[in-house]
């Protein structure tokens, strides 16, 4: 496959041109990678007004992903989640509420989203409860019953898939009630861009949603900050048309040309190797997966590509778990109390496979640790989020925020989910979340 901006950059470094531009390293420096950090010079295009290499690479892209159109982002799938939330406002029918329905697991992306587009979310809630943070099953049933209490369609239905954790949502069960309600499906699939490569394609898009978003650094060889925005054969044309302009709305006007250079020469390698090398790396995990469990290891999630291992059944505490895992030279993505989480990726080889079985398989099971239940935070809103995340703040310890306001989530990256969200008080449950995932200090409204 063509890789046009690869090309425009590679001989633009080899012109030995005199670079009286942007930026100020000039193309040399002590990093190595300084000549291939242009700006947009002449034939270089322009990411937020692409009609050239950028535009012929994104079709490429899009032709790998199946998608109407694809399109980039070099800050990552927070940019691209506002700008999925942002078509879908633009997109509802004259006097329709700014409202959507969202799983209660969302990126703090989402929370900023809401301030700065200033719509309600109304929320959707695991059935059953969970332990954990980081998931938020939602079924047709539940999402139909959320929907039929609202006077209007949201503008939007969305969720999260896969989550931290390697839960994969019912996507399309929930895109057939969206569509029988007349709403968009939109789907955070940062962790999951590599699920299209799969056989049969797993990735949302395939299976009925209208936007989806990817991060292609997480799990395809893309430098960081490298996301993809995919609109559907089937989603409004307005998604489309105007999907450029709202990236730009959150992005920055000087795109890094390092990590376009990357998304780019990944389509070569997704219409190469790169297919085959994913799969490989799903089987292969897939046979760890095995073992372990015969080993009497507990797995959750089913994400083909991602290993959450549930420490706590174990006998381990899951961030003692990833302690023990650097002791054997192994990095986890995360860990909590309860699990410890392990990426691969087509660019695993074998040697981090085994060096990861060889030291887990020194992790002796001990008695399994009790998991007190603690459910998703359900705050009383007196705030909405824009009120509260551009409200004069404080910050106070955790243990004294009870029956404060929230102002900015606190949340640490990963996971990126917050216990409180901005303008809701915070009651006895989210201080009981505070307390289990470390966070010490919250922001509350003043």
């Amino acid at each position: 496959m063509e890789t046009p901006i690869a090309d425009f950059v590679r001989s633009y470094v080899n012109s030995g041109v005199s670079r009286l531009h942007m930026p100020g390293h000039k193309g040399a420096g002590p990093l190595g990678c300084e000549p291939w950090d242009i700006t947009e010079v002449a034939g270089a295009d322009e990411l937020y007004g692409a009609s050239g290499i950028i535009a012929k690479s994104e079709q490429n892209a899009a032709a790998l992903f199946g998608s109407g159109a694809t399109f980039y982002s070099t800050e990552g799938s927070s940019q691209c989640v506002k700008a999925m939330l942002c078509l879908a406002l633009q997109n509802r029918s004259a006097g329709a509420p700014s409202v959507i329905a969202a799983a209660r697991n969302i990126h703090k992306s989402f929370v900023h989203a809401a301030a700065l587009l200033d719509f309600q979310p109304v929320w959707l809630w695991p059935e059953g409860g969970t332990d954990s943070l980081c998931a938020c099953p939602v079924t047709a049933e539940g999402l139909e019953r959320t929907l039929d209490t609202l006077d209007a369609p949201p503008a939007a239905v969305y969720v999260t898939s896969p989550d931290y954790l390697g839960n994969l949502q019912d996507i399309p069960a929930l895109a057939a009630v969206c569509h029988a309600h007349g709403t968009p499906l939109l789907v955070d699939n940062a962790h999951g861009a590599y699920l299209r490569f799969l056989k049969p394609s797993r990735h949302p898009l395939d299976l009925g949603a209208d936007l989806v978003c990817d991060s292609a650094h997480k799990t395809l060889p893309v430098l960081t900050g490298g996301a993809y925005l995919h609109v559907s054969k089937t989603a409004p044309a307005a998604f489309r048309e105007r999907a450029r302009a709202a990236l730009a709305l959150f992005g920055s006007t000087s795109p890094s040309y390092l990590t376009l250079t990357s998304l780019d020469l990944c389509n070569a390698y997704l219409s190469g190797e790169g297919g085959g090398r994913i799969r490989s790396a799903a089987a292969r995990l897939a046979a760890l997966k095995e073992a372990l469990s015969r080993q009497g290891w507990t797995l959750a999630g089913e994400e083909p590509l991602k290993l959450t291992l549930d420490a706590a059944a174990r006998g381990w505490d899951g961030l003692e778990l990833a302690a023990h895992l650097r002791n054997g030279n192994v990095e986890p993505e995360y860990a909590d109390r309860n699990f410890c989480v392990l990426m691969v990726s087509g660019s695993s080889d074998e040697k981090d496979v085994s060096l990861l079985e060889d030291s887990l398989g020194r992790a002796a099971g001990k008695p399994p640790l009790f998991r007190s239940a603690l459910p998703l935070a359900r705050g009383e809103q007196v705030l909405s989020v824009r009120e509260a995340l551009f409200a004069p703040q404080e910050t106070v310890p955790a243990e004294e925020s009870l029956g404060r306001v929230c102002g900015a989530p606190t949340v640490s990256c990963p996971p990126a989910i917050p216990v409180a969200v901005s303008g809701e008080r915070i009651g006895p449950e989210a201080v009981a979340l505070f307390r289990r995932c470390g966070v010490e200090t919250v922001d509350v409204v003043r």
